[in-house]
Formats: C-alpha cells, sequence, structure tokens
C-alpha cells in the first residue's frame, strides 16, 4: 500500500476530496442513526411535539445541536422536521457517495493503470537473460492476473473501506454520546472478531500468492499450446495438452476453493458475537425502561446505530481479507519491478553517432547462466566496415552468440567488444542499436498492416518511402496483390503470409531502417529454392554498401562474403575466404563436402555401408 501510495501522490487533490466526500457519507449514517430517537419519542408520541428535537449533543458539555436550530421557523412542525432531515440525509448521503465514489475509482484506476505501464516498461527494458529466466506466459499473468487483483482493492475496495471506515466512526460517536458505558460494554466483543480476521487475513495472503501462481502455470499452458498450435495439431497430441491444461486448472481450482473456505470464516464469527450482543442488550434494556432509566426511542437509536456499526465491521473485515489477496498478488509485480537490469546505460555513456571503422572482438569470453562451459572462449576477430563477414560452424559453436553481442543482447563477462574503438559498454545502448539492422531466422510480424510492419523502426518514414524500401526488397509485387495492398493485417507472427513473403517484409524493414550495420541470422534457412532465390536477391540490395555480419549453415549464400570465420567450441578455428578454407582442409572443408556431396557419399564412406 505505501508503494501504491506513493504512485498516488500525482492525484493528490481528488484522494482529499473523496476522503472528505467519504466523511460526508459517514456522517449522513450517523444523523441516520440519531433520527431515529426523535420518530420513536416525538413523531409517535404527540403529547411531546412541543420540545425541541435533539439531533447532536457534544461530549463533556460541549453543547448540543438541535433540529429547531437548523431549519426555518416555517416547517418547525415535528413530522415535517424529521421528515425534511430524513429526505436531506439521504439526499446528501446519496450525493456525498456518488462523487466520492467517482473520485476514488479514478484515483484508484489511474494508479494502477501507472503501474500496469511502469511494470511493462520495466519488464520491456530487461535483457535477454531476463527473458530467458521468466516465461512469456508467467509475465503475462503477472501483468494482467496479478494487477488485476490490485486493481479491485484500490477501485472499487478503496472506496468502500473509506465509506466503512467513516460510517464507523460516527456511529461509534453516536454510540458514546449516548451512552459510553453501555456502547463499551457493547464492544467488548469485538477483538473476539478482529483478531481470528487478521490471522485468517495473513493465511489468505499465502493462499492468494498460490492461487497467482497456478493461474499463471493455467496462463503458460494455453501460451504455449496455442503458440504451438501446428506442432501439437502434427504430432496428433491434443489429448497431452488436454491432461496438461486440466491439471493446471485443477491445481487453480483447489487454490481458490481454499481461499474460499478461509474467506468464509469471517462472516459467521461477526454474526454470532452481534447475536451475542443484541441478546444481552435487549435484556439490559428492557430493565432499564422498566425503571423509566431510558425511554424506547433513545434505546432504539442506540440500538439501530449498534447494528449499522456491525455491519461495516462486517464490511471492513471482508476487505481487509481482500486486501490481503491483492497484498499477495502483489508480490510479484512490485518482484519483476524490482528487477535491476544488468544491462544499462553506464553514468555518462556516450552516443554512437555512426560508425566508419571496425568491429573488434578481443580476448572475449561468454558463458550462459547456467551453462557449463562457455559459448565464446577468447574470440578475437576484426570485422572492417565495408566487410561482409560470415560466421559459419556446427551448432553450439557460438555463431549466434557472436551475432547477439554486437546490438548488446548480453554483456561480456571478460574481454573487449568495441565499435570504432570504443567499448560498447561504455556507449548509449539505444544508439548502439541504431546503427544495427536485423533480418533473423524466426522473422516476427505484428499482427498489423503490411505498412506498419515495414516502418516499425521508422513510424516517421512516408509512405513512399515504405514502398521504395518495399520494391527493394522484392517485396511490392505481392503486396500490391494482397487485397488491401500495404494496409493488409498479415495476421498473428504474419500467418496469412508465406516464409519468404515473411522474409522479404523483414528484409524491407531493414533497409528502411538504414543502418550501417547488418546482422543476418540465417535468413534463408527455411525457404524453399524459389523463395530463396528472391529472398537472396533481396538481400544483395540490402547488402550494398553496409558492413555485414551473417551466419549461414548454407555455404552456397555465403561464398562471395570477403570473411569466413569458422568457429568451433566457442574459438575461432579457421579465417579466410571460400577458396581458401575449401582448400585448407579443416572444419569448413568437412561442411562443405557434406553439404554438396550429400548424405549418400557419406553413407558410401561408412564401415557399415553394405549393410
Amino acid at each position: 500500500m505505501r508503494r501504491l501510495l506513493t504512485l498516488a501522490k500525482v492525484y493528490w487533490p481528488r484522494l482529499l476530496a473523496a476522503m472528505f466526500l467519504m466523511a460526508g457519507v459517514g456522517a449522513m449514517q450517523g444523523f441516520m442513526a440519531r433520527l431515529i430517537e426523535p420518530v420513536f419519542d416525538r413523531v409517535l408520541r404527540p403529547e411531546s411535539a412541543e420540545r425541541p428535537v435533539l439531533l447532536f449533543e457534544w461530549p463533556f458539555g460541549g453543547g448540543a445541536v438541535h433540529l429547531n436550530d437548523l431549519l426555518p421557523a416555517s416547517i418547525q412542525n415535528v413530522w415535517t422536521m424529521v421528515a425534511a432531515s430524513i429526505l436531506m440525509v439521504f439526499l446528501l448521503k446519496g450525493l456525498f457517495d456518488y462523487f466520492g465514489n467517482y473520485l476514488i475509482n479514478y484515483v484508484g484506476l489511474s494508479v494502477v493503470t501507472d503501474l500496469r505501464q511502469r511494470v511493462f516498461d520495466h519488464v520491456l527494458r530487461q535483457d535477454a537473460v531476463f527473458f530467458g529466466s521468466n516465461t512469456t506466459g508467467r509475465l503475462m499473468s503477472s501483468i494482467m492476473n496479478d494487477i488485476e487483483k490490485i486493481q479491485v482493492a484500490t477501485s472499487h475496495l478503496l472506496a468502500d473501506w473509506l465509506r466503512q471506515t467513516f460510517t464507523a466512526i460516527f456511529l461509534l460517536a453516536v454510540l458514546m454520546q449516548k451512552d459510553w458505558r453501555l456502547a463499551v460494554a457493547s464492544l467488548t466483543l469485538l477483538p473476539f472478531v478482529l483478531i481470528p480476521t487478521a490471522r485468517i487475513g495473513k493465511r489468505l495472503r499465502r493462499t492468494t500468492r498460490s492461487a497467482q501462481d497456478n493461474a499463471a502455470d493455467l496462463n503458460e499452458v494455453l501460451q504455449e499450446t496455442l503458440s504451438g498450435q501446428q506442432v501439437v495439431k502434427a504430432f496428433g497430441a491434443e489429448r497431452l495438452e488436454s491432461e496438461r491444461f486440466g491439471r493446471a486448472a485443477a491445481n487453480l481450482k483447489r487454490a481458490n476453493l481454499k481461499y474460499v473456505l478461509q474467506q468464509a470464516l469471517a462472516s459467521p464469527m461477526i454474526e454470532f458475537f452481534a447475536a451475542v450482543t443484541i441478546v444481552v442488550l435487549l435484556t439490559y434494556a428492557r430493565s432499564q425502561i422498566k425503571a423509566n432509566q431510558m425511554t424506547a426511542g433513545e434505546f432504539s437509536s442506540f440500538m439501530v446505530a449498534l447494528l449499522m456499526l456491525y455491519e461495516p465491521v462486517k464490511r471492513l473485515t471482508g476487505i481487509h481479507q481482500i486486501f490481503q489477496q491483492a497484498s499477495g498478488a502483489s508480490q510479484k509485480v512490485f518482484e519483476y519491478l524490482d528487477t535491476k537490469r544488468t544491462l544499462a546505460d553506464k553514468p555518462g555513456a556516450r552516443e554512437l553517432l555512426g560508425f566508419t571503422r571496425e568491429i573488434t572482438f578481443t580476448d572475449a569470453y561468454f558463458r550462459y547462466p547456467g551453462a557449463e562451459s562457455a559459448a565464446l572462449d577468447g574470440v578475437t576477430l576484426t570485422v572492417k566496415a565495408g566487410e561482409v563477414c560470415a560466421l559459419v560452424g556446427p551448432s553450439g559453436a557460438g555463431k549466434t552468440t557472436m551475432a547477439s553481442l554486437v546490438p548488446r543482447f548480453y554483456d561480456l563477462e571478460s574481454g573487449t567488444l568495441a565499435v570504432d574503438g570504443v567499448d560498447v559498454r561504455d556507449l548509449q545502448i539505444a544508439s548502439l542499436r541504431r546503427q544495427i539492422g536485423l533480418v533473423a531466422q524466426e522473422t516476427f510480424l505484428f499482427n498489423d498492416t503490411i505498412l506498419n510492419n515495414i516502418r516499425y523502426g521508422r513510424p516517421d518514414a512516408t509512405p513512399e518511402e515504405v514502398r521504395e524500401a518495399a520494391r527493394n526488397a522484392l517485396a511490392e509485387e505481392f503486396i500490391l496483390a494482397m487485397p488491401a495492398g500495404y494496409d493488409t493485417v498479415v495476421g498473428e507472427r504474419g500467418a496469412k503470409l508465406s516464409g519468404g513473403q515473411r522474409q522479404r517484409l523483414s528484409i524491407a524493414r531493414a533497409l528502411l531502417k538504414n543502418a550501417p550495420i547488418l546482422v543476418l541470422d540465417e535468413a534463408t534457412s527455411h525457404l524453399d529454392t524459389e523463395s530463396e532465390m528472391l529472398v537472396q536477391a533481396a538481400l544483395a540490395n540490402l547488402i550494398s554498401g553496409r558492413t555485414v555480419i551473417v551466419i549461414a549453415h548454407r555455404l552456397s549464400t555465403i561464398r562471395r562474403a570477403d570473411k569466413i570465420v569458422v568457429l568451433d567450441r566457442g574459438r575461432v578455428s579457421e579465417i579466410g575466404t571460400h577458396d581458401e578454407l575449401v582448400a585448407g582442409g579443416g572444419i569448413y572443408q568437412r561442411l562443405h563436402d557434406l553439404q554438396y556431396l550429400g548424405p549418400d557419399a557419406a553413407l558410401l564412406e561408412a564401415p557399415d555401408a553394405k549393410s
């Protein structure tokens, strides 16, 4: 709550106004209880009609406020005064409640919206290690479901909490004014309700955290199954996924039922102790009225005020439990907010305004968190401006790791990576990434128009600049054949397009960004021959005049590279041109022979080929 109140500082005028209005609601509730006495003792007893109607008496001899003093002389009739007062009290209570409730909800919803935006922005700026440790489903569950719990507590429940708190205060004042000894005696059972309720609240916090974790598991299964629905169908795994979803849903059901059982304990306790109090009070009032020590109207007013007081007490215990639920849900949210960014601009970081000379790896060492061996182990390499440098090697050799280090998705553990002689850790991350274009193996397109997908990195680009990039990427022909052209929505992850079409849009996006450094992560590996030829032609336009680091498994795509770097187990094994490496008899030659001679040739050389 303290952290949420920190976010609420900017809304303090509305919050303060809401508190005053809710105090007004509580005061009207107190006056409603106070008006019971004149109804019983004056309106229903005409012989007492001439005495002034007491509305409120200040404690410790501070004087009294009579209803006659507040109303014009023309309506001094008792029934008229009481009736007008009842109508006025209900009218004011309704107005105070309406505007106070709106202001509280405005503040609560604004605070939660700010919190959700802050969590999203913080998560968005985390590095690749963070996303490797936290699944998409769990992050989505926290940003949506956990914050939804907080939203309920800070909007609807906060309004109710203020309303019931002020109501309890004013009703307690009425009770103390009537008979403070009787009031104290009536409230002696209250601790027997509040103490167990507080203990229940602590258990509810733990139960809620467990329920939210189970909801995150369910969300994770749902997200994975829907994202990988083609794999599920291809392997006939619908039943398996249904069972996984069923188990996660059953776990969530058990956690929610546990929460319901714990939450339901408070209400019966309050009602039982309230019944005990009423029986005791009725016995006491019976003797007092017989002895003419108390009128029926005074007791009725006291009794109504007491019964009205138990309602806010009951509501406040329920609100306390839901606040505990929100507290449990908030743990993960604030845990994400408290996660420190491992990749951040250091104080005084320089802005990289351009790229002119070289990218240099010097004794670079990197190991993924939790991995036993290093992904890069002492790599030293220089890529000069304007060069096309290809990275090849067996799977796990470190190719993707090197390419990921250039835009600083990760930081080296030791050694240096410099751009134009400046360590990337001394550069502003945003300025570094502005100099780098990326075409990945898995092209990601947003469920938006083709136009917006191409200009994703340059939202200010003109339609003509977008069309020029599409033409150079050899994409305009299929774009114009679409029903809405550039305004065609491509579907989730570009589902309405073929692999080659998605890849050419990705190339158009990189062309429009016009960055001097380009990273190509096996951009043609999943394409058929015709699509590969089109993409290769588009890549030729993209590569022209740029410094390119290309990861390749198909050696035919890198024959004309200025420099081919062969990696093996995180180390540089060979460097040279295509012709030099084919003649060198090393790893590259073996990869070349395997691809060009094919698996049949490899089979003929195997010892058991005849069998």
